[in-house]
């Protein structure tokens, strides 16, 4: 099962905003971000898929989802990007910063968990 689903690219603008949602939301949480943000940058986003059917033990630790992560923005030829990242999912793109910075420009956390 893919544990990223739903994914879509809105607006324009050369900078790439990656907006990654919290654990046990959806990208509805961006909703009312997207509209001005779209104006100036272009956004990626999508839904994780923390519940259903997954591989327990791939997914046991925030690894695997950090890998899933840079499998998309890889698979989308992005660079330099400016992730946000809410609850959970903070953590997730901090880890794929590690492993891979030269897919981000910068972090935004908002109530970021603590660790994994």
């Amino acid at each position: 099962m893919n544990m990223i689903t739903n994914v879509r690219i809105e607006g324009k603008g050369e900078q790439a905003v990656v907006l990654s949602h919290g654990y046990g939301g959806s990208q509805s949480t961006w909703d009312h971000v997207v509209p001005p943000l779209s104006q100036r940058y272009r956004l990626l986003l999508f839904d994780w898929n923390f519940k259903g059917a997954i591989d327990a033990s791939k997914y046991s630790s925030f690894t695997a989802f950090a890998d899933a992560l840079i499998a998309l923005i890889d698979r989308l030829k992005l660079k330099g990007t400016v992730f946000l990242g809410h609850s959970m999912s903070g953590m997730i793109g901090c880890i794929a910063s590690v492993k891979r910075p030269d897919l981000f420009g910068h972090l935004v956390l908002i109530a970021a968990s603590p660790r994994q």
